[in-house]
């Protein structure tokens, strides 16, 4: 309910006439004013922390499951994701019910991606680093079943585009994240069978430099990453506590990426 205008309008009105009919009539124009404008004063200031962490959360899920039916039809490696997703950030009861919801509204027909983007992006006041963690979490889930569909990619660049991200963003984004799930995968430091080249090739593209890149443009970048990833910072910005756990793997992949490519710089 907006107030602000009546409140304000009584006080004024008094103040000006120092009569009781000034302040009422302050407070008629200040209805006015809150009906008519729509302005609402308690937006004005920063969101609290607790209502962009439920934004965030919500957003995720349910682009989450817009993504994941942009195909046509939710195949089982989004349903096989999303469940593991939620599984991996632990999530139960009441929380794993909302994140649930969330992804069933995200699959429904004439969901207003654009609306509930643009809502988030002013709920965490654009963030370049909780929008960019966002993005990096819906590139996951359309990459979820190993390959990058039309109409996904098509999804994700316009996620990217109404959060204030170029074409060329989102390309870089999405070369880092998959090369990214490729060198988790294979252990990060080589603790598997995978070819050292491989694993290299993929920790350049971690970073996001190329293998020419000298060794400080290439901690540049480190440094750069794990101040974008950095689990509290993020929290602090809006990023939900349950989330936590994926900006932990996050700079733990970056770290490994950096310890590799120096052992070979």
């Amino acid at each position: 309910m907006r107030y602000w205008g009546k409140l304000l309008g009584f006080i004024f009105g008094f103040m000006l006439s120092k009569h009781i009919f000034g302040a009422l009539l302050g407070m008629w124009l200040g209805h006015r004013f809150d009906k008519g404008l729509g302005l609402n004063f308690d937006d004005l200031g920063e969101q609290s922390e607790e209502k962009r962490q439920a934004a965030f959360f919500y957003t995720t899920f349910s682009v989450m499951g817009h993504i994941a039916k942009a195909k046509g039809r939710v195949t089982e490696h989004e349903i096989a994701f999303a469940t593991a997703y939620m599984e991996k950030l632990g999530l139960k009861g009441e929380l794993r019910s909302q994140a649930q919801e969330a992804f069933r509204d995200g699959k429904t027909v004439g969901f207003p991606l654009a609306e509930r983007l643009k809502k988030f992006k002013r709920s965490c006041s654009g963030r370049h680093d909780i929008l960019l963690m966002f993005i990096e979490i819906q590139i996951q889930v359309a990459f979820a079943d190993g390959s990058l569909d039309p109409a996904e990619r098509e999804v994700l660049h316009s996620i990217a585009r109404t959060l204030g991200f170029s074409t060329r963003d989102l390309d870089k984004l999405l070369e880092m994240i998959i090369a990214g799930e490729s060198f988790h995968q294979d252990g990060r430091a080589g603790q598997t069978g995978a070819s050292p080249k491989s694993l290299l090739s993929d920790a350049y593209k971690v970073l996001g430099v190329s293998p020419d890149a000298s060794k400080q443009e290439v901690k540049k970048a480190y440094k750069k990453l794990m101040s974008q990833h950095h689990p509290d910072k993020l929290v602090a910005k809006g990023l939900p506590p349950e989330m936590m756990e994926v900006a932990k793997q996050k700079t733990q992949d970056i770290q490994a990426a950096y310890d590799l490519i120096n052992k070979q710089k």
